[in-house]
């Protein structure tokens, strides 16, 4: 098969497809409390859009793609397009998702295709659950839960943004979570991207480690899946944890990834404002937008809390 590398020879066979700029919560780091102008129907592509950007994608050397949003559940017929995904020669489908509307579809997702799901969640506790995402769902997210394991959308990863002085006194909870279920937590440090992303609420991933180390031995483990996550378990543990160092411990140079944003536009890194339009286009034109967008894809990300001058939210971006 093809390789796409980038201009640093960086190999990207990695294409994460948000569907959706809607989402059903409105968590605090994310996006503000009013939430973020909707695009209009015609601005979003199609399923059929997106299908014939992955086709040609794996053509070039896309091996794994993982659907996100704002929030996918939220958009029609997702099982369907899941489906599609599936008859296409692709290594790994996955899914990012808060859960809410899971539990209904967990099944459904399974049969279509799905490979596995990441679920976002912060807290266990109600009131802490409607603080951090200004709403009243914390029961439906944990009811998608134990349908995604029981569906076997394995592994199952549970994706926790730790902020100091909200749900750091958490740790231990999420920690006996991975030794009762058979999950894996995976602690994500604090990042500026949109939302109300303040400086003293970020917590490094080492220290967060020698918080743990205190009271638990951590094991080295491995998890399936794409990411930059470093895996331990405590003994006995059925799960596992891990830790993303997205600002302590950058991952860019090993990098595998772009990413497609819901109203037809290639970006190339997180954190930055390039972006290639690839909506509306021909074959040859998207092929001409995947290069370039490996030609534009920056050596590492510019995140910081002084300077927040992100064209998007993380919701608009799909994590």
């Amino acid at each position: 098969m093809q390789k796409l590398k980038d201009h640093l020879g960086r190999e990207i066979d990695y294409l994460r497809i948000s569907i959706t700029d809607r989402c059903n919560l409105r968590c605090l780091y994310c996006m503000p409390a009013e939430g973020v102008e909707n695009k209009a129907h015609q601005e979003i592509l199609s399923y059929e859009e997106i299908l014939k950007i992955v086709k040609i994608g794996i053509e070039l050397g896309i091996k794994k793609v993982r659907i996100t949003g704002g929030e996918p559940l939220v958009r029609l017929e997702v099982e369907d397009f899941i489906s599609s995904l599936k008859e296409l020669d692709l290594e790994d489908i996955s899914m990012t998702s808060n859960a809410v509307l899971l539990s209904k579809k967990a099944n459904k997702l399974k049969k279509a295709g799905l490979d596995r799901i990441n679920i976002s969640l912060d807290t266990l506790d109600p009131k802490k659950f409607r603080e951090i995402t200004r709403r009243d769902n914390l029961a439906e997210v944990l009811k998608g839960i134990k349908a995604a394991l029981k569906a076997e959308l394995n592994p199952v990863k549970l994706n926790v943004v730790v902020m100091r002085g909200t749900n750091d006194d958490e740790l231990f909870d999420f920690v006996e979570l991975s030794r009762k279920e058979k999950l894996s937590i995976r602690f994500i440090e604090y990042m500026p991207l949109g939302g109300e992303a303040a400086a003293e609420k970020f917590i490094s991933s080492h220290e967060l480690k020698d918080l743990i180390n205190e009271k638990y031995q951590l094991l080295p483990a491995v998890s399936i899946g794409n990411g930059p996550a470093d895996y331990f378990k405590i003994d006995g543990a059925e799960g596992s944890i891990g830790f993303i160092s997205a600002l302590s411990q950058h991952f860019c140079g090993s990098c595998n990834r772009l990413r497609l944003t819901a109203d037809g536009r290639f970006k190339p890194c997180l954190a930055g404002n390039q972006e290639v339009k690839i909506k509306g286009m021909s074959e040859t034109e998207i092929k001409a937008a995947y290069r370039t967008a490996l030609e534009i894809k920056p050596a590492c990300h510019d995140l910081n809390f002084e300077k927040q001058d992100y064209s998007r939210n993380m919701s608009q971006i799909g994590g």
